[in-house]
Order: C-alpha cells, then sequence, then structure tokens
C-alpha cells in the first residue's frame, strides 16, 4: 500500500481536492452524515479531528467503530451511531463540517430530500461547511426516465432521486448558504452524472426548525 493511499484511504476525490486546498483545516469537529464503512473519514481520524458518524446500517457502524478504535483511539465510540440523515441526534449548530457523500440520493421523494438535506443544515455550526456529493440530471436530461416527485431511473439501470442544478442553487439560497466552490459534475460515459455540491453557512437567514422527531421506532 502506498503511502497516500494509506493516509486518506479510499476518500472521495472532490472531498481530497478539499483537503488539498486547506479548506477544512479549522472544522475540529465534523460529521460524516453516511458514513458508511469509513473511507471518508480516515484522514480526519489520524489527524486528531473531534469526529462524529451516522449511519442505517448496524453493521458498518461497528466496522466504522472498530477503525476509529486503531485510529484514533482516544475518540468515544459512541460518536459513530445507528441513525436516519432525517433524524440527526445532534444539537442544533454542533458541527464545522457535514460530510453527505452519497446519501441525499437514496430520497424516496421530495419531502425525505428536503427533510434529510434541512437535519443536516440544523446541525451545521454558523460559518461551517456542507461537503456533498449526490446524483444528477446535469449532463443526462435526455437520458434519464422520470418516475415522479424527484425521482428517476438512470441510464446504468439505477433509481435515484436526482436533483438539477437550478434545483441546488434555489436551496443553497434558501437555506442561507453560499458556495464555497462552483457546483461540478462528472459525467460517467452518459451513464449517471454525480454532482459535487460545497456549501458555507454564513448565517444570513434564520435557522430552519429543528427536523421532525420519529412518530415511532425507526429500526
Amino acid at each position: 500500500m502506498n503511502n497516500l493511499q494509506q493516509a486518506l484511504g479510499n476518500i472521495d476525490i472532490y472531498l481530497f481536492d478539499q483537503l488539498l486546498k486547506g479548506t477544512f483545516d479549522n472544522c475540529r469537529d465534523i460529521l460524516d452524515a453516511g458514513c458508511g464503512g469509513g473511507r471518508n473519514i480516515i484522514y480526519f481520524l489520524k489527524n486528531g479531528f473531534n469526529v462524529h458518524g451516522i449511519d442505517t446500517n448496524p453493521e458498518v457502524v461497528e466496522q466504522v467503530k472498530q477503525l476509529a478504535a486503531q485510529l484514533a483511539p482516544k475518540l468515544r465510540a459512541d460518536n459513530f451511531k445507528v441513525a436516519r440523515a432525517e433524524y440527526l441526534p445532534f444539537a442544533d449548530n454542533t458541527f464545522h463540517l457535514v460530510i453527505s457523500s452519497a446519501v441525499l440520493h437514496f430520497a424516496n421523494d421530495h419531502n425525505h430530500f428536503d427533510d434529510m438535506l434541512r437535519s443536516m443544515w440544523r446541525v451545521l455550526k454558523p460559518g461551517g461547511y456542507m461537503f456533498a456529493r449526490l446524483a444528477s440530471t446535469i449532463g443526462i436530461t435526455d437520458k434519464v426516465q422520470e418516475l415522479g416527485n424527484g425521482c428517476y431511473v438512470l441510464p446504468d439501470g439505477s433509481q435515484r432521486y436526482l436533483v438539477d442544478e437550478d434545483m441546488l442553487m434555489e436551496y443553497t439560497a434558501d437555506l442561507g448558504g453560499e458556495l464555497f466552490e462552483p457546483i461540478k459534475t462528472t459525467n460517467v460515459q452518459g451513464l449517471r452524472c454525480m454532482t459535487t455540491w460545497c456549501l458555507r453557512k454564513t448565517g444570513n437567514k434564520q435557522q430552519p426548525p429543528p427536523a421532525k422527531k420519529p412518530s415511532k421506532t425507526l429500526f
């Protein structure tokens, strides 16, 4: 294993780009909302950041707890929890950075997407950063099949909730945020498109209300 891979793991390339730019150097409190096995937090664990993570899959949460125990043994195990992005179990204004990589496009519909996004925004500190990677229609509008309520069938056969640039810019303004990077989209041979949406919470808009609590057990 080369030194770079050992230091960073299989990190999202656009998140790596922000690390190279030093964007998140002062983001001490970090949440990976949809952490999976922890591929995007290896650098942060190794470098003394206060890392938290949530995922709906108990097995991968156990995996990331074990990873954190190896790389950052001073972190509390309960920094990593089984939870849903729309019901984040954290107080308002907790994190300097929220990472949402390949999560938002699993929304069931417009309302679900909105709930997840506003929950992530709620726990972000004013001045904090949100890094999101999600599927979009950008560049493949004529190749996707609309199912309704924001959901589509992609040319690769997968079904996802898809956004477009206008929608992302409308949310940026509505949330009271600003882009700290231009919206960037990778087109994978016309089969799917992944968009990077990088927001900073400017604090120019009143905070959205806390995410609603579930009326029944989630798991």
